[in-house]
């Protein structure tokens, strides 16, 4: 069976262009009401009965006949065998991914992850200390989607921040455990491991139970109920983000060739029909090279049917008038992923500044980006990198603020804050610092 994709055709010129485009991006993060009721009754039964509800449902939706929790908790052991078993090649790379991953991020945590303070002229410190979380759960899919690089995106930042316990949870259906995930909880330092999934292990994680320890944030991508469950739990643990589905913007000049664009435009429409693939280019030759690359190039790839439904549903191939427009409407888009396809990436990167992950010339494919170049492939969707950022070690540290305040400060400063409490109203609040004064 052949497949055939042909990507809507936009133009800058066109009268009802902003329009178009705004149609073309529109996706609704709404969850469908039974998704919605079938949360809130996980999570309330894992919430009332723990360990007992979470074997019920991993028996209904996963196919696993168990006794007991101790059967679902993956050992270390366990993990350390699935690496070892690995053919060469794969423990290699999966090691050598691990190695950028970890360095990034600890070039990230010196650069913002350190506690800082400072005297001022009257000898008070102020400072603020940067302090790990305790514990935190990732969760991982299993089934269909085995994502070994989810669990280092995700758990290699928590250890770099100094985390005291990682809690990795991975649906595992009828049994079927991929080695290649279990090998890299065992690379990166992931502290237990539960065979569990969906909304109740959700829920394990934010409320705990007596084999699952309770968390202080949950992170890492799921499906519709995975994502319902964290939207719920959010205030009794944190939680990254909400993803939707996900998203390549190529900016194009027409120097990197066709196929490699067509490719880099697979490669994000191969994750599900949802995902929206766009080039934006001020050369309409090239932009026929690519749609003429798309149609020799599909009918190769194994999941063809997925890359034809999501370019023909939410695809596009846009002509612009010019590079600059075009990096004006991607900042309109505030893609996930943003490649720059040109012999000058950095002439036109100043320009741009809403993306989640920037891709600078022809030779960065986004799929590196997603293995092994080092920064988090874990991104900001539907346009939220106009205000969020991918994850990182900050996002497994918190911040408290010190404050010293010295004698000769408390004269100075209580003169302020009583002034600005009387005039809010709030009396003890000025007496607190008037008590302070020198008489």
């Amino acid at each position: 069976m052949t497949f055939q994709a042909k990507p809507l055709r936009l133009a800058t010129s066109d009268a009802g262009f902003d329009a178009a485009l705004k149609a073309r991006l529109h996706w609704s993060a709404e969850t469908d009401s039974q998704v919605e009721d079938a949360v809130t009754k996980i999570l309330a039964d894992v919430r009332k009965r723990g360990d007992a509800a979470v074997l019920d449902y991993t028996h209904r939706f996963d196919g696993l006949s168990v006794v007991g929790m101790d059967q679902l908790e993956l050992k270390p052991a366990e993990l350390k065998a699935a690496f070892e078993g690995l053919p060469d090649k794969q423990r290699v790379a999966l090691q050598f991914a691990a190695q950028r991953v970890r360095s990034y991020h600890e070039a990230q945590k010196k650069a913002s992850g350190e506690s800082w303070s400072y005297r001022d002229s009257d000898g008070s410190l102020l400072g603020q200390k940067v302090t790990p979380l305790d514990r935190v759960g990732i969760y991982v899919p299993g089934g269909k989607a085995a994502y070994p690089s989810s669990v280092l995106m995700n758990a290699i930042p928590a250890h770099v921040a100094g985390v005291g316990e990682i809690i990795m949870v991975v649906p595992t259906p009828r049994g079927e455990k991929n080695p290649l995930v279990l090998a890299a909880a065992h690379v990166a330092g992931v502290s237990r491991a539960f065979t569990v999934g969906g909304a109740q292990a959700v829920a394990a994680l934010a409320y705990g139970t007596e084999t699952v320890p309770r968390v202080d944030k949950i992170t890492g991508p799921g499906n519709a109920y995975v994502a319902s469950a964290k939207r719920r739990v959010f205030g009794q643990v944190g939680i990254d983000m909400i993803a939707g589905p996900s998203e390549i913007l190529v900016l194009a000049d027409g120097s990197t060739p066709a196929e490699w664009v067509a490719m880099d435009l697979f490669s994000q429409a191969e994750h599900d029909e949802l995902a929206q693939s766009i080039l934006l280019c001020p050369d309409p030759y090239y932009i026929d090279a690519v749609q003429g690359a798309i149609y020799r190039l599909l009918n190769e790839m194994p999941r063809a049917e997925i890359i034809a439904k999501s370019l023909n549903g939410r695809g596009a191939l846009i002509h612009t008038r010019s590079m600059e427009e075009a990096c004006e409407i991607s900042n309109r888009i505030a893609p996930e992923h943003l490649e720059i396809a040109s012999t000058e990436p950095h002439r036109w990167e100043p320009l741009l500044r809403h993306a989640g992950a920037i891709f600078l010339g022809g030779f960065t494919s986004e799929s590196l980006g997603d293995y092994c170049a080092g920064p988090n492939h874990v991104l900001p969707t539907s346009t939220t990198a106009r205000f969020s950022s991918p994850l990182g070690v900050y996002d497994f540290q918190k911040r408290s603020s010190i404050i010293e305040v010295s004698e000769a400060g408390a004269n100075q400063l209580g003169v302020i804050a009583a002034e600005l409490a009387y005039g809010e109203g709030l009396q003890a609040h000025a007496r607190a610092a008037e008590m302070r004064l020198k008489k």
